[in-house]
């Protein structure tokens, strides 16, 4: 990796220390980092009914949805007014249209530079401008304008963490147990939305300002840990994969996610190159449909449940916030299950395309279910968040990481960054899709967004399926063909 030096306080402890004490280093500083960017990213979803108080939908099922227009007392101009929705759903979508286009330049920028103060460099931008949006409360802020443009501009802060995490976490594990590793280290996504959640409707009692504050802190706090902390690879610490001390005079290094023999290339992978690795296009558009279902529900789910008759009543802001993080307990389990049954059937593809069409019949059944009881709703939201969110992890961390070191790069490293930022940027333009059309959508009829959700998670598994036929031909011939086969999934030299 690029510039990448030992950090100042392992420095400080000698930097002595076993390839599994860095690994595990590397796993729970890349965790509690990327927690801290999705805790963030929580909070507006979570703000979005005390600001905008003023429609309760009531439920029909599939039929049309008839709302009542409170009184305009409560709330945050401009975002109480009539189209407050709409509004709230264009900042979404500024947010993440900024955080698309910047993960390609992070992306890019990350494979040639020191990631651990690239990574810094994100979290402190983000936890600055969080802060500023929060001080809106204090400074009584009413500019819609200034709301959007403090969005934008931690969108593009954001956009740094994905492909750092998922660079450095790939440069310290190979691939034999990636999945399973990665599924459970992408717990982060939901950790980091349940601790947003909790954190944000506990504190809204004091004012909103704070629940933007606050977090923003715990951020800025972790950000000092990573820049002191993080060893970004095995070279930078002058160790091998194997844990013995790297002979600093030779040419060249062994990269430990790749076979024996392999060596680094000291030159970044271009942009247009990355996207003709074969598996990169398919991945990156099944994604878009993936992030557009699992960003909708994790900017408007909150609003869904506050705005829906559950038995009968309605839930207050900051119950229907904290009901939410349900969907996130079970996309934790979705991302492990994911990795793991990936792992055992080395079928990345199958195994994503199975999760996000058995997301089309979750996401039936809450909708048409969810608010028959509070067990009902609970029930149906955990099993909903493990097949949304369990395709959507796979793809951004195991299969990321997998192409980024794809064989066709004849053992060049330096992709990895960039593959990652290709696919969750590629992503991230659906992410942002889902989120500007649900304002607009939702206040005529849930069910329609239900039914564009639906039709999403149809299509991501569709753009899998040419992988996924690569996979299962792979597997009819694997008797014959185990050894030519080797670890290399659909997205092999032969697609």
């Amino acid at each position: 990796m690029a510039n990448s030096r030992k950090p100042p306080g392992l420095r400080l402890l000698g930097g002595a220390g076993s390839l599994t004490t860095y690994q595990t280093l590397v796993l729970v500083l890349t965790f509690l980092a990327y927690t801290c960017f999705h805790m963030t990213r929580k909070i507006p979803s979570i703000v979005k009914s005390a600001l905008d108080p003023q429609t309760k939908v009531g439920f029909s099922h599939w039929g049309r949805l008839h709302a009542s227009r409170n009184a305009l007392t409560t709330g945050w101009l401009p975002f109480n007014t009539a189209d407050g929705s709409a509004l709230l759903g264009e900042i979404d979508v500024a947010f993440l249209a900024a955080y698309s286009a910047g993960m390609f330049f992070a992306g890019h920028i990350g494979d040639r530079m020191d990631l651990r103060v690239f990574l810094t460099v994100g979290m402190a931008g983000t936890a600055v401008f969080t802060t500023l949006f929060g001080a809106g409360y204090w400074l009584n802020v009413h500019s819609f304008y200034y709301f959007l443009v403090i969005q934008m501009v931690s969108g593009l802060f954001q956009s740094v963490g994905w492909p750092s995490v998922v660079a450095v976490v790939g440069n310290w594990f190979g691939k034999s147990k990636r999945g399973l590793i990665m599924g459970i280290w992408n717990a982060h996504t939901s950790v980091g939305n349940i601790a947003g959640s909790l954190l944000a409707a506990f504190l809204l009692k004091f004012g909103w300002g704070w629940s933007f504050a606050v977090p923003s802190l715990i951020m800025a706090l972790v950000g000092l840990m990573v820049y002191v902390f993080l060893p970004v690879s095995p070279e930078a610490m002058e160790i091998d994969s194997d844990g013995g001390e790297l002979n600093c005079e030779k040419d060249a290094v062994k990269e430990p996610l790749l076979e024996p023999g392999q060596e680094v290339k000291h030159s970044a992978v271009g942009f247009l190159e990355a996207w003709r690795i074969p598996g990169v296009a398919p991945f990156a558009l099944c994604l878009f449909f993936s992030k557009l279902v699992a960003y909708t529900f994790l900017y408007w789910l909150p609003f869904y449940i506050s705005h829906t008759r559950i038995g009968g009543e309605y839930l207050s802001d900051a119950t229907a916030g904290s009901l939410s993080t349900i969907f996130d307990v079970g996309g934790v389990l979705g991302g492990v299950l994911a990795g793991h049954i990936s792992d055992r059937l080395n079928a990345r593809a199958i195994t994503a395309a199975s999760f996000t069409y058995c997301a089309i019949p979750a996401l039936f059944l809450y909708r048409t279910y969810g608010s028959m009881s509070m067990a009902w709703n609970v029930s149906l939201m955990f099993v909903t968040g493990m097949f949304v969110n369990g395709p959507y992890a796979l793809i951004t961390t195991a299969v990321s990481a997998d192409l980024g070191t794809h064989s066709s790069l004849n053992g060049n490293s330096r992709a990895l960054a960039t593959v990652t930022a290709i696919i969750d940027g590629t992503g991230s333009v659906g992410a942002a899709i889902g989120p500007l059309v649900t304002g607009y959508v939702s206040s005529r009829s849930w069910s329609a967004v239900f039914t564009m959700l639906m039709a999403a998670a149809l299509l991501a598994g569709l753009l899998l399926s040419k992988l996924v036929c690569a996979e299962l031909q792979g597997k009819t011939h694997s008797s014959v063909s185990k050894d030519a086969g080797g670890e290399h999934g659909a997205y092999s030299d032969e697609v």
